[in-house]
């Protein structure tokens, strides 16, 4: 039996009358940037994550980027972010010409250690971002508590947890503002490249709506230096199809990754620790293990697909080296980056499949 890492057809067969549909829709009206569909679904995300606005871009790198500038962050400030995530909250921070402060993740939930937040605070400090790694919520409450105390932003980078729960408030609802992306893998996902801002604030929600559009509002009445980062009418009106299914789609996965949990029964393996299944949206299952390079080979022998969520931390990265950090200045990161394998968890993934995954890996 083959199982790739990640499958689309069993979503998009589901789906693809509706989606023909929806691209029908946009190319009847002829017009294909910043129209009824952006604005339709920018009403429908921000309803679905019960926030008061909602302003779409070009991915999630540029939401997370736009956030820092409509908040005025820039050179002389400091933005803490985990130490185990993707690059690109990161380089956000770098894109405005902030400095990046890295903070250790929890070896049991790859999350940001919000008990390691404090010390890395200083004068310059103006945000914290949460990021909600594969689909798993971060502690938001205490994240929420430090940066009250401190007078600091809390941006969450919800890139990967469409649809997440904590403590019954939807992800994307919890800090000042949150960035979204819609690229194609993540649990909603556009058939090409997107993005999302979410928050309560009006006066933020305002400035990006311009900021990604050249800084303007009123056309050819520019206000602001921006960028040209707009989500478009098609891959809207995709989205708009798809979040219809979101939560069904989050069910199968958190039905897999309790089967996961329940059956994989291999000491050389350790599972992801969780409080409520249903909080996460299981956007990657990851496991680690001592033997990854063994265990990853074995798999692809048995017909099982993996990635690496990720292989180099952040501090180690070629892109920062100017911050000057060696192999063992964050030993946590380098722990998960060095043990992490990511198994295969998709929308449609039937029981005979999963129980093969299960059966191989407790067979190892």
């Amino acid at each position: 039996m083959r199982i790739p890492f990640l499958n689309f057809e069993p979503m998009h067969s589901e789906i693809r009358d509706e989606i023909i549909e929806a691209f029908k829709r946009v190319y009847d009206r002829n017009w294909f940037i910043l129209g009824q569909s952006v604005e339709n679904f920018e009403m429908d995300f921000s309803k679905y994550c019960n926030t008061e606005y909602c302003i779409s871009c070009g991915n999630g790198l540029d939401a997370l980027c736009l956030i820092l500038r409509g908040y005025g962050f820039g050179e002389g400030d400091e933005v803490i972010v985990p130490s185990n995530t993707y690059i690109a909250t990161a380089l956000a921070v770098s894109y405005v010409g902030a400095k990046v402060v890295l903070v250790e993740p929890d070896i049991k939930t790859f999350n940001m250690d919000v008990n390691k937040i404090e010390e890395a605070i200083t004068k310059r400090t103006k945000a914290v971002i949460a990021v909600h790694l594969y689909g798993r919520p971060a502690e938001a409450d205490k994240v929420r508590e430090l940066c009250g105390k401190y007078n600091l932003k809390f941006i969450e980078d919800a890139a990967q947890a469409h649809g997440a729960m904590y403590e019954g408030e939807k992800i994307g609802s919890l800090g000042d503002a949150a960035g979204f992306s819609f690229y194609p893998g993540k649990n909603l996902g556009a058939l090409g490249d997107g993005g999302a801002i979410l928050t309560n604030d009006g006066i933020l929600a305002q400035k990006v709506r311009a900021l990604r559009n050249y800084g303007s509002i009123i056309k050819y009445c520019n206000e602001y230096k921006g960028v040209n980062s707009r989500l478009d009418e098609i891959q809207a009106e995709f989205l708009r199809v798809k979040l219809k299914y979101l939560d069904k789609w989050n069910s199968d996965r958190q039905k897999l990754a309790k089967l996961y949990l329940e059956k994989i029964n291999n000491s050389k393996i350790v599972l992801p620790v969780v409080n409520l299944i249903e909080d996460s949206v299981w956007h990657v299952f990851a496991v680690r293990t001592e033997y990854r390079t063994e265990l990853e080979r074995y798999l692809k022998d048995s017909g099982i697909g993996t990635l690496i969520h990720y292989p180099i931390p952040l501090h180690l990265q070629q892109a920062y080296k100017e911050l000057g950090y060696k192999l063992g200045d964050f030993p946590i990161a380098e722990e998960i980056s060095r043990t992490i394998l990511s198994l295969p968890i998709w929308y449609g993934m039937s029981e005979e499949e999963i129980n093969y995954v299960i059966g191989v890996l407790n067979q190892w």
